[in-house]
This record gives structure tokens, C-alpha cells and sequence, in this order.
């Protein structure tokens, strides 16, 4: 294990956060909160240890998966440690797990939250607590490759272990040049909708942290009803900025290119509109049949299918008071989630396809036992790896929630409220039904049950296996000074 260049990333982070932290710093002097001296003293604090970290460069820079998978868990944890310092320092949360709990559900783009009354916060922490997501959303590593300059041609470990989606690619053959990029369609599709949503009257505060929360599909709201308060205008323009945010980002690299017959031809993208197209239009039909509103329940069922299926949880009606297929349909796409290479959570639609085509080939193989049939995705075979990769994928999530539902449920809450809390938090959802609603929050949950959820909800951010691997003995024992056997000199 490469512990130098580990810890060079660490402390490169820990830079960016304090300079990051600096945004927040200025909406204090502007609105001329107080709070705003917490921030800039974590942000010194931060800026120091991470210049000491990064005082001696690695003489080996050189990095394998391992070393990339590690340093991404311990960057995500890192960060969000001195993340919620603020919120703590404040007062504004005063539970340390709490803060903790509210700072990684923003940067991982969960949006699950422990506040009952969010209006009650200043706008400093307001804005932090929005901006998390945006960081969060493509990735502070993914930041990191773009902004600094880093040797040995094994950086694309890294985005590999940070990236959600069965593989990782690159668009350009510099993986610098390919985070640049997916950083500068990240940034031109958020101020876009900031210029959308200024244009339906909507406040600038309001407006720059909204577009936050769709652009890393994050869904913390600055507001106690989601966005329910805001215009139909207003509520469109984030329901078509959330689906296009779930959309893998390679698709847009290539209409910026002038690719757009590529562009329209992936599969993955495909898949994905025919199941927001189906999801709405069952939704939608079920609220007309009890309503009676056509046009109000298009909006609904619109914005809350895009909500759900790019992980991004906003909400406009509490949608625990429609109908069981309603309910039905938004539990699946939780699961379901938006495309790879997009800023949104769940399984991702690439491996749902990979698995059905999979599942597909086995019942033909039945029929024909002695045929061969290649599974193909994008045009192209898919390589034995990657459905081996998808198949562990499918049973680790499985395992991973079925232990995670067994120890929240030792709290006694109802069997949905414990099933579509740990659904909304390893998939970075956010709300999940009964006592986890749209209108409800996660604080009355106990520490276990928290630092649990916390972890479900860093494990479905960084898909899985970099987290895991924390945990496995082997993954450091070369970091540990060796003994030497007997007889050795």
C-alpha cells in the first residue's frame, strides 16, 4: 500500500475543503451572520493540516485500485468530519452525531436530514449545507484530478473508485482533461438553471441552492415544505433539471462534440426515459382517477418520479398519502436510481439492463444448451468482468441491506419506516414513507441506528466496495512495519 500518496490526497482535500468552506464565509459577511467565524476557523484549521500533509510530495507516485480505493473512502470520511464541525461549532446542530449525520448525508447527495424546522438555520449553515451536495455530487476527487496536477498515470483509480456505474471511461485520453470536462457540464448545466429559476421570480439565495440540491441530486431544501411553496413554473424547471442531471454525462460530452446521433443512440439513456415516461404515466393515472386534476397531477407525478429515480428527494405533495401503486412504483425507483455517469444514486439503469440481459441469456441457454450468446450493451459485447463485477454488485447490496434493515429494526418502528429509511439512505434518496415521509426527518432515530445510516449512506456513494475494503485486514497490512522472521538480518 502506497501510504504516501494516501495521504498526499488527504491532505490535498482537506485544502480544497477550506478553501470551499470560504462561500459559506462570504453569505455570512453579506447577510452579517456570526456563524460565518466558525466556518473560516474550520477553514483555517483544514488548510493547515493540509498543508502539513502535503508539505513532502510521494516519491512514488505511482497508485494501483487499492491505493485509490482507500484514499477515496478516507477522503469522503475525512471531509465530512470536518465538514460538520461548523454546523457543531454553531450551535445550530448541537449533537455531534447529528451534524455528522446532516454533513454526510449532503455530500454523498442523500438529502435524508435529522432537522425538523430547516428555516430555523442561518443562512451561512443554509448555504453549506446546500453547496455540500454540489461538491458531492461529481465528486471532490473528481475535483481534485482537475484542479491539481498529479503524475504516475494512475489517476484513473481514482475516479474509477469515486465515479458511480459497472465501469468507468475516458472521454478524453487524458484523465485530467476528461474531469475538466465533466466539471465544465457540470457547472454550465447549475447555472443554467439558477438563470431558469431567476427568470420564474424566484429569490437569488433560493434559486443558487436549489439549483445545488438538483445539480448533485442532493435534495436538501431551505425551505420546511421541500419545494412546495415555490411556482409551477419554478417546480417544471427543477423536474427537467433533475432528469437531466440523472442522465450519464458522457452523453452530454457528446452533443457538446456535435455527436448528438451517439448521443440519442445509448442504450443506458433509452432505458431510462421509457422508465420515467412508464413510472409517470402509472403515477399520473392513479392520482387523475382520485384527484380529478390533470394538469396539477402531471406536475406531481413528474416531479416526484424525476425526484426519486435520480435520488435527488425534493418534493412538492407528501406522496405518503397517495395510493399504494403510487407508493409502489416510488420504492422501486429508489432502487432503480439514474444513469452511470450521472451525479445521481441507486443501482444505477446500466445494471439493471446488464442483469436482465444476463438473466435473458441464461433461460436462452436452457432452450439451446450448447449455443453461445454474448451479452451486448452500448452496441458492444460486455466483457465478462463487468457482468462478474455486476453480479457481486447485486449480492453485496443485498447483503449490506439485509443486515443493515436486521439492526435498525432492534428500535421496534414499523417494518416500512425501517425498510425505506435504509432504501432512501444507501441509495442517497433522501425521504422514504411513514415516519421517514417527505414530511418527516430522521432525528428521532438513536445513535446506533444513525451511525448505521451514515454508513448505508456512504457505501451507496461510493458503490460499496471502496468502503468495504476499509475493513479488510489485507487492505493495510503492507502499510504496518513488517517483523522479521527469525533468522532474518
Amino acid at each position: 500500500m502506497n501510504g504516501s500518496i494516501i495521504r498526499y490526497i488527504l491532505g490535498s482535500v482537506l485544502k480544497i475543503e477550506a478553501v470551499l468552506m470560504l462561500l459559506p464565509c462570504a453569505v455570512s459577511l453579506f447577510y452579517g451572520e456570526k456563524e460565518g467565524l466558525c466556518y473560516l476557523a474550520v477553514a483555517g484549521v483544514s488548510l493547515l493540516a493540509g498543508l502539513l500533509a502535503t508539505r513532502k510530495k510521494p516519491l512514488n507516485a505511482v497508485f494501483y485500485l487499492k491505493e485509490g480505493c482507500v484514499a477515496t473512502a478516507l477522503s469522503w470520511i475525512v471531509m465530512s468530519l470536518c465538514g460538520c464541525i461548523p454546523f457543531w461549532l454553531t450551535g445550530e446542530i448541537p449533537n455531534f452525531t447529528d451534524a455528522l449525520f446532516e454533513t454526510i448525508s449532503g455530500f454523498t447527495t442523500t438529502g435524508a436530514s435529522i432537522l425538523s424546522d430547516v428555516e430555523a438555520l442561518s443562512y451561512t449553515s443554509l448555504f453549506w449545507r446546500s453547496f455540500t451536495h454540489w461538491i458531492g455530487g461529481m465528486g471532490v476527487l473528481v475535483f481534485l484530478l482537475a484542479v491539481v496536477p498529479m503524475s504516475g498515470g494512475s489517476n484513473m483509480n481514482l475516479m474509477r473508485a469515486e465515479s458511480p456505474g459497472p465501469s468507468v471511461g475516458k472521454l478524453v485520453p487524458k484523465v485530467r482533461y476528461t474531469a475538466r470536462i465533466l466539471y465544465l457540464i457540470y457547472f454550465a448545466l447549475t447555472i443554467v438553471e439558477i438563470v431558469l429559476l431567476l427568470v420564474g421570480r424566484m429569490p437569488l439565495f433560493d434559486a443558487v441552492t436549489t439549483s445545488f440540491g438538483t445539480a448533485g441530486t442532493g435534495g436538501f431544501g431551505i425551505k420546511n415544505d421541500s419545494i412546495t411553496g415555490y411556482s409551477a413554473y419554478n417546480q417544471w424547471i427543477i423536474t427537467i433539471f433533475m432528469i437531466l442531471f440523472g442522465v450519464n454525462f458522457n452523453a452530454y460530452y457528446l452533443i457538446l462534440f456535435g455527436r448528438l446521433k451517439k448521443a440519442l443512440c445509448m442504450e443506458e439513456v433509452r432505458y431510462y426515459f421509457l422508465i420515467i415516461l412508464a413510472s409517470v404515466g402509472l403515477i399520473f393515472a392513479s392520482l387523475v382517477q382520485t384527484t380529478g386534476h390533470v394538469f396539477a397531477s402531471l406536475r406531481h407525478a413528474s416531479f416526484q418520479v424525476a425526484s426519486i429515480i435520480t435520488t435527488t428527494g425534493f418534493s412538492t405533495v407528501d406522496f405518503d398519502m397517495w395510493s399504494q401503486t403510487c407508493k409502489t412504483v416510488l420504492v422501486l425507483l429508489m432502487f432503480v436510481g439514474a444513469c452511470a455517469g450521472s451525479t445521481g444514486g441507486g443501482i444505477k439503469v446500466s445494471r439493471f439492463v446488464i442483469l436482465f440481459k444476463t438473466v435473458t441469456k441464461e433461460i436462452h441457454s436452457y432452450i439451446h444448451p450448447k449455443s453461445i450468446r454474448k451479452i451486448k450493451f452500448e452496441g458492444k459485447p460486455v466483457e465478462h468482468e463487468v457482468v462478474r463485477a455486476t453480479n457481486v454488485y447485486f449480492i453485496t447490496f443485498v447483503l449490506l441491506f439485509a443486515l443493515s434493515m436486521l439492526i435498525v429494526s432492534f428500535e421496534g418502528r414499523d417494518m416500512l419506516t425501517n425498510f425505506t429509511a435504509v432504501a432512501a439512505t444507501i441509495n442517497n434518496i433522501g425521504p422514504g414513507l411513514e415516519l421517514v415521509g417527505p414530511t418527516q426527518n430522521f432525528g428521532f432515530f438513536s445513535p446506533l441506528t444513525k451511525w448505521v445510516l451514515m454508513f448505508d449512506m456512504l457505501a451507496g456513494r461510493l458503490e460499496l466496495f471502496p468502503l468495504l475494503l476499509l475493513f479488510h485486514p489485507a487492505a493495510w497490512r503492507d502499510m504496518l512495519p513488517r517483523r522479521k522472521k527469525k533468522g532474518e538480518e
